[in-house]
Order: structure tokens, then C-alpha cells, then sequence
């Protein structure tokens, strides 16, 4: 299992701006890191002399390779070391049982990965998610206090019936099709799977048209299947620390102007209930939810590593 032998990524890189395409000299080193018996997928750049690392995450409609193109290589370019996480049934990550995978088990596969890149050095962590990877960054975080802050492309607390409404892919999948993967796990249906394009808006991952076909035929990505037991723990996840109470890390918010998928007000209910610590809001100029857009991309990643070196300045 590697992305060597995958095409899917080749031809998203193809679309990106020239600085974000992969070269025989600049491309992520493939890891893998054992997780109880499932095979754990990580794209790595390495750098020992960076002054942090920075943990990044996919969402339910990406991988990671995805996400070392937009992030995890020009993050790098700018300093720092990174990590990109295949979760179980997304990605090259092998999985010994693909439809008892849980939200809260990417949670905690993200914790205990957190721990053991501590146990390395002591450099500061950081974390990053795209898409439903932004609101996981919190839920870790909330277990995990070796984060020193956190970067979402949203955070969507998807107990709140808003984001329910306009993120699954019609008002029928939210209002019942929501409750039933409950209902259907109390009955010991918790295995049968779904593809996520029918239970969410997964066809406004990317503005790109060609592109969106593309995602959407990737079975490692957007064209995946989720089970119930995963929907149900995902739709329902209980974050261990409330936003009013939490006093973990500072949060950046990298919202793209142009997401047809989870646009800004679904974010700002919850952050606006983060008091403790500094909330920061940057806009990505004409991005997309998956932005492949020039500017936004730029705008990006110059607020996540503003971002970070401002928190360990400040530390």
C-alpha cells in the first residue's frame, strides 16, 4: 500500500500551482506507525532542526496525501516538520476491521500518535484538519494537552442541527437519515456502510469540476464508504472539554471564502463560545473547501506559520 502506486493525487498535484507540485527532491517519505493491529499510513517531511512539528489532518472526503499538497510540503518549505495521517478506511492505512472504525477512534489514534512524537523530543505540536479534520483537531486537543495550538479549515460541531442541515446532503439525510445510523447501531446494524457522497455534500469538496470527478471516483478519499458504527460516533461525538471551558492552545480558523460546503457561519457558533484562550479568523481569498486556488493557498499557509511562530513566541 502506497501512494506510488496510486494516480489520484498525480492528477489533483497537476492542477495545483507549480509551487505545490511534487518533484524527485521535494515529496513526503512514506512511514507507517502501528495503532492495536491496524497499520497506521503517514506522509512525512522530516526535519530535525525545525522548531516544531505540525500534525495534519484529512477530513471524510480527503487523504493525506491530499493534504500534503495544499499544506504538508509548503508548510515544510516554510520550516517546520510535518505529518500527514492516513486515518483507518481512508487512505494507504491497512485496517484489520474497516467497519468497526469510530470517529473517537481517529481521535484517539491521534493522541496516542501525539504522544509518541513527544517521546522523541520535546519540540512544540501542532495540529491541523481539513474539513471535519479542523473540529477533530479540537476533540484531540481536548485529550491531549501536548498541542500548542490548533488550525481547522472549519469546526463544525455537528450536534447543532445547522450544521447538520447544510452539511449532509439533503434535509431528509439530516432529519432522519442522521438518527437512524443510531438506531440502526442499537440494532447490531452498525456494519453496513454507506458511500459518504449520499450522506454528505461531498460535491462541494472542490470548486474544480474536472477535479471533483476526480475526488469522487477515489475510494481513498471522497468516493469512500462509511459504516454506521463510524457515521453514528461521528455525528454524536462528546468532546471531553465544552468550548466555554476550553483552555487548551489557541485556535486559528482558515475559512475559505468560497466554501459551498461548510461556509463560515457554520464555524462561528462554536467559536464564538471559545473564551478562554485567542481565537483567530483568516479569510482564504476565493478558495474552495478543498482550495486549489493560488491565492488561497498562499493566504493559507502564510497564516498557519504566522500563526504558530506567534504561539511560540508568546510560550
Amino acid at each position: 500500500m502506497s501512494y506510488n502506486n496510486q494516480n489520484t493525487w498525480k492528477v489533483i498535484m497537476n492542477k495545483l500551482p507549480h509551487p505545490y507540485r511534487f518533484t524527485d527532491s521535494y515529496q513526503p517519505a512514506e512511514e507507517w506507525w502501528t495503532w492495536n493491529q491496524d497499520r497506521i499510513h503517514l506522509d512525512t517531511f522530516r526535519n530535525p532542526e525545525a522548531s516544531a512539528k505540525i500534525i495534519l489532518l484529512h477530513g471524510v472526503g480527503t487523504n493525506g496525501r491530499q493534504i500534503s499538497l495544499i499544506a504538508g510540503g509548503p508548510l515544510f518549505k516554510r520550516g517546520f516538520e510535518t505529518i500527514m495521517i492516513d486515518m483507518p478506511t481512508y487512505g494507504m492505512t491497512e485496517v484489520t476491521d474497516r467497519n468497526n472504525v469510530t470517529y473517537a477512534d481517529w481521535v484517539q489514534i491521534a493522541s496516542d500518535f501525539i504522544d509518541a512524537e513527544a517521546a522523541q523530543d520535546d519540540r512544540p505540536i501542532f495540529l491541523y484538519g481539513l474539513s471535519a479534520g479542523g473540529m477533530e483537531t479540537y476533540h484531540i486537543a481536548c485529550i491531549n494537552r501536548k498541542v500548542k495550538g490548533i488550525i481547522g479549515m472549519t469546526f463544525l460541531d455537528q450536534r447543532l442541527q445547522i450544521v447538520r442541515d447544510e452539511t449532509t446532503n439533503n434535509m431528509f439525510m439530516s432529519r432522519v437519515g442522521v438518527p437512524a445510523t443510531t438506531i440502526s447501531k442499537k440494532m447490531g446494524l452498525g456494519r453496513l456502510t454507506l458511500p459518504m457522497k449520499l450522506t454528505s455534500k461531498m460535491n462541494a469538496l472542490c470548486n474544480d469540476q474536472e477535479l471533483m470527478k476526480v475526488f469522487l471516483k477515489d475510494k481513498t478519499s471522497a468516493g469512500n464508504k462509511a459504516s454506521m458504527n463510524f457515521l453514528d460516533s461521528y455525528m454524536n461525538y462528546k468532546p471531553a472539554i465544552e468550548a466555554e471551558d476550553f483552555n487548551v492552545c489557541p485556535v486559528l480558523l482558515t475559512q475559505p471564502e468560497q466554501d459551498r460546503w461548510t461556509p463560515l457561519h457554520l464555524s462561528t457558533p462554536f467559536l464564538e463560545q471559545i473564551k478562554k484562550v485567542p481565537v483567530e479568523i483568516v479569510i482564504l481569498p476565493n478558495g474552495g473547501h478543498y482550495p486549489v486556488e493560488p491565492e488561497a493557498l498562499n493566504v493559507m499557509n502564510e497564516s498557519i506559520m504566522n500563526f504558530i511562530n506567534k504561539a511560540q513566541t508568546s510560550t
